[in-house]
């Protein structure tokens, strides 16, 4: 399975599914796109010979239209957020309906929304006491978190003493839900049912 990944960040997740033994023979990173064009996770990109774009508005940016070209071109059948902050356009949604999927570091539809991503959910979470936080893999849709569930992961944090210690514990969850469920898409696992996504064991 052909899969394109859009990140804004450092590319830890991105590093998590190309490190993956499990997706080894089942899923192939064929593009990297970012909203930055000094993202770190372009490094990582390079590093594995893989195709990077950049994204928005300006000079050497793909716009939208040029974003669902381009994937198209390259035959791609997933995409994934995989810390990407910006809203993904109407018409890339459109092109891909139930093709995109985000990770997100709390346990939706708590703690989401623009805006929360980042040190911002687990400030929020940590402010909040909750004793439990996690990670949500989701369906993308037209509004920020949003998409139905596909998987989620708690993790306890009763004894945290900082946003930064949940921020540590999610991402050690990022790191293991998200390869799973792209090899659930691989494997053509993902059933939709009613108002459910499924993962079909």
């Amino acid at each position: 399975m052909k899969v394109a990944i859009f990140v804004s960040g450092r590319g830890s997740n991105l590093k998590a599914i190309l490190d993956s033994h499990e997706l080894k023979n089942l899923v192939k990173v064929e593009a990297v796109l970012s909203d930055k064009p000094d993202c770190a996770a372009f490094n990582i990109a390079n590093q594995y010979n893989i195709k990077t774009y950049t994204v928005g508005e300006g000079e050497k940016k793909l716009k939208s239209d040029e974003v669902v070209a381009v994937l198209n071109e390259l035959n791609i059948e997933l995409i994934i957020l995989a810390g990407y902050l910006k809203l993904i356009p109407s018409e890339l949604i459109d092109n891909f309906e139930n093709r995109i999927i985000n990770i997100h570091p709390a346990l939706l539809p708590s703690f989401g929304g623009k805006g929360m991503y980042g040190m911002n959910v687990h400030r929020a979470v940590f402010n909040s006491s909750a004793k439990v936080s996690g990670a949500t893999v989701h369906i993308v849709n037209k509004l920020y978190d949003n998409g139905k569930i596909i998987a989620q992961q708690c993790v306890d944090i009763s004894d945290v003493k900082s946003p930064e210690e949940i921020a540590e514990r999610v991402l050690e969850i990022e790191h293991s839900i998200l390869p799973a469920v792209v090899k659930a898409f691989a494997e053509n696992k993902i059933k939709f049912d009613e108002n459910r996504v499924v993962i079909v064991k």
